[in-house]
């Protein structure tokens, strides 16, 4: 089936979705075109290519590619293609080299992917080739860093990266700050969660804060048991204590409020979250107050989101440091990556903490991931009955603040879906951003004001 924008647009409405956004691998194959292949896309940290030669491989959209830094400190983000037969240049996820390599036909390239080699070239003498034409070259991706984080985009009509980020640029500059020298990087390695379900209902759970007394509501039972068993001054207590949160009441979540941004950012808290009562390190209170003074530290520890989504591709945990990367692989497979961060100058004790978050709740033997997990698959699966075509978003529906920069509503709002599906209208159809009446997603208030004016 082939869809016109009015179909695609009718497949969004104000407060609900049609199940074929989840279902129906056109629909992931044009998402993939007009979203993935039209925003920025986070790629990774610069940490991660470190000296000159260092690259990391990756797909971006089914697309391969590499992010490598070259000669003179410059980090490109290139298609991992050669420009001979289009062989895939670079195999290894992580490595160093002086230059790129086909193993096809031996063509060679600069780091940042020009064309120098062509072996045995009195062949193409007077055939009109031309070794210096950049078409033959591996192809760049245009790219943007912010603080460190490396972006990349298809599309050359799409707005700098710092317009694209916004006001939610505050949790990547929340996230640097909490370093007492206020630069981050990138260790620990990564961890790789596959889940059977379409990318976009592992994003709208982010921020969904109606399900984790629910869904999470065993684990979060058992841990507070075990807690209740352990003495005061026992080290477990450390680990076990990062549980319990995500049980907190619906009041406790709606109190933190959600926030949504153009191009379909969105977080919740800021002020408080779940992890606002997480208990300060001595040692490195102490750091952050030598680098910045007693005001500012309080000021950077005091904000708290849960998660920040920039959308599509990637969302931040500023308060643990560490980050998820969405790789959409079909239209009922994603696989999801969790990288850890270092806070440079911060003690190991705080390096260590992260990595113990990232395993208790990211991973794909943790306890927290996988409850989310067992109900993003039910959902995949129960989305193929044909018993009722939508998914619904009205929570507190009509209610959102319009900021200018930014709409507001509280946490327990489906405000994150319509700031999601708003971006998706945008990307799929060229509906506006803008304001909480854009892109066919008005509200009731608005709409009564309309009919009566």
């Amino acid at each position: 089936m082939t869809y016109s924008d009015q179909q695609l647009d009718e497949l969004v409405q104000d407060t609900k979705v049609h199940r074929l956004v989840y279902t129906d691998q056109t629909v992931f194959e044009l998402e993939m075109q007009r979203i993935w292949g039209k925003s920025w896309i986070f790629i990774g940290h610069e940490s991660q290519v470190p000296q000159a030669g260092s690259y990391v491989t990756m797909d971006f959209a089914n697309k391969p590619i590499v992010m490598v830094r070259d000669k003179h400190g410059s980090v490109h983000v290139l298609h991992n293609r050669c420009g001979h037969k289009g062989a895939k240049l670079v195999e290894k996820p992580c490595g160093k080299n002086a230059r790129f390599t086909c193993a096809y036909h031996g063509w060679t390239y600069k780091l940042n992917g020009q064309l120098v080699g062509v072996p045995h070239q009195k062949g193409y003498e007077c055939t009109g080739f031309d070794k210096a034409d950049p078409e033959y070259s591996m192809q760049p991706f245009r790219t943007e860093l912010y603080r460190g984080f490396v972006f990349a985009t298809l599309s050359p009509d799409m707005a700098d990266l710092t317009t694209w980020l916004g006001a939610s640029a505050v949790t990547i500059d929340n996230l640097c700050d909490r370093a007492p020298e206020g630069e981050v990087e990138q260790a620990g390695g990564v961890l790789k969660f596959e889940h059977d379900c379409n990318w976009k209902l592992f994003i709208e759970n982010l921020n969904d804060t109606m399900h984790p007394m629910v869904v999470h509501k065993s684990v979060v039972d058992s841990a507070n048991t075990y807690i209740a068993s352990l003495p005061e001054d026992s080290p477990h207590r450390i680990e076990a204590e990062i549980i319990p949160p995500f049980g907190a009441s619906y009041e406790v979540y709606e109190d933190t409020g959600i926030t949504g941004f153009d191009y379909g950012h969105h977080f919740d808290g800021g002020k408080t979250s779940i992890h606002a009562d997480y208990s300060v390190d001595p040692e490195y209170k102490a750091a952050m107050v030598a680098s910045y003074g007693e005001q500012r530290t309080d000021e950077i520890l005091g904000y708290n989101s849960h998660n920040t989504l920039y959308y599509p591709s990637v969302t931040f945990k500023s308060a643990v440091q560490n980050i998820r990367v969405v790789r959409p692989i079909s239209v009922d497979k994603t696989i999801i990556e969790t990288y850890s961060f270092r806070l440079k100058g911060a003690p190991e004790s705080m390096f260590q903490r992260t990595l113990l978050y990232s395993r208790l709740i990211n991973c794909n033997g943790s306890m927290v991931g996988s409850d989310d997990l067992a109900v993003y698959t039910r959902v995949q699966q129960g989305l193929l009955s044909e018993a009722s075509d939508w998914v619904e978003f009205h929570r507190n529906f009509g209610d959102d603040e319009d900021h200018g920069d930014r709409l507001t509503n509280v946490g327990t709002s489906d405000l994150d879906m319509r700031t999601q599906f708003r971006a998706w209208k945008h990307y799929m159809t060229g509906a506006p951003l803008s304001g909480s009446s854009s892109a066919g997603m008005s509200s009731p208030k608005t709409a009564q004001k309309e009919a009566t004016s």
